[in-house]
């Protein structure tokens, strides 16, 4: 073997049996949901304005209704998700405001939030521009 050519020795690659997959076709996202307040499956549509950049959401049974900021990358999913969230975090707001008594004023001892150090220069920092009508003013 010492005088034989290396190259008759090694093997060649085989061609490949299998013929190349197309692309794999993705699962559309859902448009219908389940509710968070009565439990009902598929009762929940999503209606998406994109050009007007909002996306809302209804409840056929119990007429829940919710309406968020969308962009052109948004899905009715991502409206579905924002509920969630904004359903939680009110949640959240009243345990806290349970456990604490309800009370508003900032504890002795504890950090003092920027927007709690600055509550009494409230009605200078709003911005009052033209065509902007404050909460409690009405035309």
């Amino acid at each position: 073997m010492a005088g034989t050519d290396i190259s008759s020795l090694q093997g060649k690659r085989k061609k490949s049996s299998r013929k190349p997959q197309g692309k794999k076709k993705a699962d559309p996202l859902p448009t219908v949901f389940t509710c968070l307040f009565c439990n009902h499956e598929k009762s929940v549509t999503v209606n998406m304005q994109k050009k007007l950049g909002y996306g809302e959401l209804e409840c056929k049974v119990c007429g829940q209704k919710f309406q968020c900021g969308i962009n052109y990358l948004s899905a009715p999913v991502d409206v579905y998700s924002e509920w969630i969230d904004a359903a939680d975090a009110v949640a959240k707001e009243d345990n806290a405001g349970k456990l604490s008594g309800s009370s508003t004023a900032p504890r002795s001892g504890s950090k003092q939030t920027a927007a709690g150090r600055y509550d009494d220069d409230e009605d200078d920092r709003r911005y009052e521009g033209e065509g902007i009508v404050g909460d409690d003013e009405e035309d």
